[in-house]
């Protein structure tokens, strides 16, 4: 029976790139001549730690234009609340996705099955397997997952007949 799993996955070693290279843009800039400006990455977690409200706006901005660069959609990223620290310094801690989390996959689930195609899907852990009797019919649910209005970038890949 043709099947295929639709997945959420990140590449960490593209993220650190991007991140040493926001890094080195950084240091070179006139207008963070003397700031504390600093980006770091630990586990799926990101912290940037900026002057002031403008300069964090600068490094969402940088962070945003070297991840597209890396061929990385910038919608992996979870923007928390800036937190305020020392004096007018900020502090923001961005979250990495990977995965489908439950809410989402039971959102696909319900959408495809409501959709009518001759498909089945199941969650299983944090990927979905979609299966059907014909290949067009799942060519037809990649082009249905691809409509919706999901922020979360998504792959389609072990696709078999």
């Amino acid at each position: 029976m043709p099947s295929f799993d639709i997945v959420s996955k990140t590449d960490f070693q593209e993220i650190d790139n991007a991140l040493q290279n926001v890094i080195r843009e950084i240091a070179t800039r006139y207008d963070f001549k003397g700031s504390h400006c600093t980006i770091e990455r630990k586990e799926q977690e990101i912290t940037i730690n900026a002057d002031d409200e403008l300069k964090l706006k600068q490094m969402h901005e940088l962070l945003q234009g070297h991840l597209a660069r890396r061929k990385i959609e910038s919608g992996i990223l979870d923007y928390k609340d800036p937190e305020k620290a020392a004096g007018q310094s900020v502090r923001q801690k961005v979250a990495i996705r990977e995965g489908i989390d439950k809410e989402l996959a039971k959102r696909i689930v319900k959408d495809l099955k409501g959709s009518n195609l001759k498909v089945q899907v199941a969650i299983q852990g944090d990927e979905l397997r979609v299966s059907g009797k014909k290949r067009d019919d799942l060519q037809a649910a990649i082009q249905f997952v691809k409509g919706l209005p999901i922020e979360q970038p998504l792959q389609y890949e072990n696709f078999r007949d």
